[in-house]
């Protein structure tokens, strides 16, 4: 099958809300093979604790890529202890210039609890502006549904959880099968 008639690997929404002190990455399970779904439990946010610093990092795109990165970036956590924006920075970097890294396809969002950012093979690093961001498939429903929230007494999980909902009901690579992970508060 050539590369242009490949349908693609699709499905994945990831949102990280940071609200009252504490930030909430959720991600659903939905991987797709084109309009196939292939896996609907996937685990695509996870925590990372290098060096008993505790960072929480979901990801979308491709999953090999992904966990290149992950592990990249606890390297690059374990020399930098508790600068979750040193080691971000430092990573995209490398993602940036590297002949290797560069041909990964995938983004993360990471916080440590107290800051949330969104990585870039592209050599971003992205902090949101209305303490919302989303990536992936139906990141743009759940970030619009996330920031409609914002305001109201619901607290960062139910925020994430709502949203998630949202996009799971708008977007066709997205499903209601959710891994929530906080941190901070």
């Amino acid at each position: 099958m050539s590369k242009e008639s490949f349908p693609g690997w699709h499905g994945t929404t990831i949102i990280g809300v940071k609200k009252g002190g504490e930030v909430v990455i959720a991600g659903d399970g939905q991987v797709s093979l084109g309009n196939t779904v292939i896996k609907g439990s996937a685990r695509k946010v996870r925590r990372l604790s290098p060096g008993g610093f505790d960072v929480v990092a979901g990801f979308a795109g491709s999953t090999a890529d992904a966990f290149t990165l992950l592990e990249r970036l606890e390297k690059k956590l374990e020399s930098t202890p508790g600068q979750l924006a040193r080691a971000s920075v430092e990573l995209a970097k490398d993602w940036r210039t590297d002949k290797y890294l560069q041909k990964l396809e995938a983004m993360l969002i990471v916080s440590d609890g107290k800051d949330i950012f969104v990585i870039t093979g592209a050599g971003d690093v992205l902090e949101p502006e209305h303490d919302v961001t989303a990536i992936g498939s139906g990141g743009n429903y759940a970030l619009a549904a996330a920031r409609g929230m914002m305001d109201s007494d619901r607290d960062a999980e139910q925020i994430a959880r709502d949203a998630m909902a949202i996009a799971a009901d708008i977007c066709v690579f997205t499903n209601g099968n959710l891994t929530v992970e906080k941190i901070g508060g």
